[in-house]
């Protein structure tokens, strides 16, 4: 199947063509987070760079909420809860939050598999998700007090 790099917004012909036609695959997972956080913005950035031949490729997407605010709320999901926790969509359509969508980037992100498998764990994905939520509570408020949102 032909993959867009610019999600059928391309100057190409068989770029556009496929758009037209329905024939680009959904990236593997799209990553929603907050770019007006800058603890945020640095590790998805870092994560980005990490991934840029599957960003290339069109196999991972990360989405800035601040711009596409009611992206998500089909979901259910704000842009406050996104500015609190990671969110993702991956390609079946089941949406992922917080330390799940931490881990499915480690496991995308070469080098770092080893970490999805270690966090990732049926018996240690619980003290995961209960890190990174407490972390993530304390960095949206620094956040809010900074008057960021």
């Amino acid at each position: 199947m032909f993959r867009s790099t610019r999600r059928c917004a391309g100057a190409f012909a068989l770029e556009s063509f496929a758009c037209r036609v329905g024939v680009v695959s959904k990236p593997a997972l799209t990553v929603w987070h907050n770019t007006k956080c800058p603890v945020c913005e640095a590790g998805v950035s870092r994560q980005r760079e990490r991934l840029r031949a599957a960003v290339t490729a069109g196999e991972i997407e990360f989405r800035d909420i601040n711009l596409e605010p009611e992206a998500l709320k089909a979901y259910g999901a704000s842009v406050d809860d996104v500015r609190r926790r990671l969110h993702a969509v991956d390609r079946t359509g089941a949406m992922l939050v917080g330390a799940d969508v931490v881990v499915a980037v480690w496991r995308a992100t070469p080098g770092e598999a080893w970490l999805a498998t270690l966090f990732g764990a049926p018996g240690a994905i619980w003290l995961t998700r209960l890190v990174y939520d407490r972390f993530a509570d304390l960095l949206w408020a620094w956040n809010k007090r900074a008057g960021r949102w």
